[in-house]
């Protein structure tokens, strides 16, 4: 919960406002009961009228200022959980955005929405509760319990003696609740994973008809979160039966001794009533401190989550004195080796190459061979386990990540593009570029030919996950951002594999013009793709088995002949 306290520190002041306006309705609420006594004893039974008339305007007066104070720190106890969640929100986005793709693979994109969300909610109607609430509770119920003694010490003895039977009751639910409320908390996050991939793979789940095994898989995530729910619900709901009861209990045994006492002349009709109504406010702070006690747990275990979030740093930061300057875009691999931190087995071995300005350089090799491991080591999204990445001769380590990526057009394999216009998406590296530098971005990716064909040209909607453009689309779009950057140093990770040969071969000679002086490093699994590069690099199982051009990799690697004569004739390869 230290994250939650740190948080409510700018908001000190209106936590006072919310507490000096509960202790104002608490002391309005418990002088009422006084007066009630009052009216009956003095006014009722002896006629006094004009008492009744006076003590009653005061009681209104009272109830009034009651009512106000209740609005004001509803209100108060709303705004600070607002702006709890908004920060809140605020500080796990930005801790996200620094993560590297290590915290991804460790959290899971499911689970941390689900943190960012459902838990920052369930913290919200916490802290709106506990403001609204918990400081009002032990007032009023210490306040009730000592007007209550001073009518009558006999009746409020019985209600006293029955205070710890009820906190036993709270105790023993509140230890079943707890471990419910965690478990609750992960099966949203299955729930929202198995959600989340049959939204973003219904054209596969469809083509492969498997639209039943999802609906199971569905419907298992969905019982299981239902079960739970209805098991916390269940135990939770044990509560307030079980406080009525002794609680109700104690009321007749109140009303009973009372009565006895009036008819003895030992107490006075108003001192019961009063005796009454201050026990009604016992057992409505009991019920509302028991519900506070249930909600805990649950607003516990989310916190636990969200702190697991803040607390964890990015393995990949920048140094203190991490530099801004990278002199060219020479880039190096020095006899690097790489494994993935959940697993024991390189994927990379003794991998080292260079990758000159005005030239291509391509990596070739079968699936799992480690090409787009490589690449992601050049922007940092992991950091080399053995051996080190330069550019410009600086170790990218000793770099600035922004100074580095700014310096780098990366084409992911799997294109990625957001909702909004066609422009914003070319854009997307630089709102301020002009209409023209973003047209021509989309001539050279050959995207112009389809953007021309839609009604709103540049001006066109992109839908969420950009489910309105096929797949060719998406990655002439992908690379005309990376264009529209500008930057020394392009990236392509098998980012033709969608496109027809003549729209590839159209692309590659547009783009000639325009990386004639950067540094461009492609990943392919199409032979036709790289055959012209300057370099071929070809890896298989980690490691690199061959380096040269098309040719002389054609004569001289076993893997690389293999994998061309897989995909052309023999007159078509040389």
């Amino acid at each position: 919960m230290k994250y939650v306290l740190k948080h409510l520190k700018p908001y000190t002041y209106l936590i006072i406002f919310a507490v000096l306006c509960t202790i104002c309705r608490v002391f309005s609420e418990l002088s009422l009961p006084n007066l009630m006594s009052k009216i009956v004893d003095e006014g009722i039974l002896s006629g006094d009228m004009m008492l009744i008339y006076k003590t009653g305007a005061f009681m209104l007066l009272i109830a009034l200022l009651s009512a106000l104070a209740s609005v004001f720190s509803n209100f108060f106890g709303a705004k600070i959980g607002a702006s709890l969640s908004r920060d809140l929100r605020k500080s796990v986005y930005t801790n996200v955005q620094s993560f590297s793709n290590t915290e991804f693979d460790k959290f899971g994109s499911a689970s941390l929405i689900t943190r960012t969300i459902n838990d920052i909610t369930q913290l919200q109607h916490f802290i709106v509760m506990f403001i609204r609430m918990i400081i009002m509770a032990p007032m009023m119920l210490s306040g009730s319990i000592i007007m209550a003694f001073s009518k009558n010490t006999t009746l409020a003895l019985i209600f006293l003696a029955l205070i710890i039977p009820l906190l036993l009751i709270i105790i023993l639910i509140s230890k079943y609740t707890v471990p419910l409320s965690v478990t609750m908390q992960k099966k949203i996050d299955k729930i929202n994973l198995v959600i989340r991939e049959k939204l973003t793979g219904m054209r596969v789940i469809r083509a492969f008809t498997m639209d039943e095994h999802e609906e199971k898989r569905f419907d298992d995530a969905n019982k299981s979160l239902t079960d739970t729910a209805i098991k916390l619900q269940l135990i939770s709901s044990a509560l307030m039966p079980s406080l009525s009861l002794v609680l109700n209990s104690a009321i007749i045994l109140i009303v009973w001794l009372g009565a006895k006492n009036i008819a003895a002349q030992n107490l006075m009709v108003g001192d019961l009533m009063a005796v009454l109504q201050y026990v009604t406010h016992i057992m409505m702070s009991l019920m509302v401190m028991s519900m506070i006690f249930i909600s805990l747990p649950r607003a516990s275990a989310s916190a636990k989550r969200l702190a697991e979030i803040l607390d964890t740093e990015s393995s990949i930061k920048d140094k203190e004195n991490a530099s801004d300057y990278i002199p060219d875009s020479l880039i190096e691999f020095k006899d690097v080796s790489f494994k993935y931190p959940a697993s024991g087995d390189y994927v990379l071995n003794n991998i080292s190459f260079t990758a000159e300005p005005g030239k291509t350089t391509a990596i070739i090799g079968s699936t799992g061979s480690g090409k787009s491991t490589v690449i992601s080591l050049i922007p940092r999204l992991y950091d080399v386990t053995e051996g080190q990445v330069l550019i410009g001769g600086m170790d990218v380590r000793t770099l600035s990540q922004e100074a580095l990526r700014a310096k780098i057009g990366f084409v992911p394999q799997k294109a990625t593009l957001f909702s909004g216009t066609i422009e914003e998406n070319i854009k997307y590296a630089n709102p301020e570029l002009s209409d023209e530098s973003a047209q021509t971005a989309a001539e050279i990716s050959q995207s112009a030919s389809f953007i021309k064909r839609k009604d709103g040209g540049m001006k066109s909607l992109v839908s969420q996950g950009a489910q309105n453009l096929s797949g060719g689309q998406k990655q002439r779009l992908s690379i005309a951002r990376a264009i529209a950057k500008n930057p020394d140093i392009f990236i392509f990770d098998d980012s033709f594999s969608a496109l027809d040969f003549k729209t590839d071969a159209a692309l590659r000679k547009a783009l000639l013009k325009t990386t004639q002086n950067k540094t461009v490093i492609i990943v392919a699994q199409r032979v036709s793709t790289i055959m012209n590069a300057d370099k071929i690099i070809v890896l298989n199982e980690g490691c690199i088995v061959g380096d040269g051009t098309h040719k002389e990799l054609y004569e001289n690697c076993e893997v690389y002949r293999e994998i061309v004569l897989s995909q052309l004739s023999k007159e078509e390869a040389i």
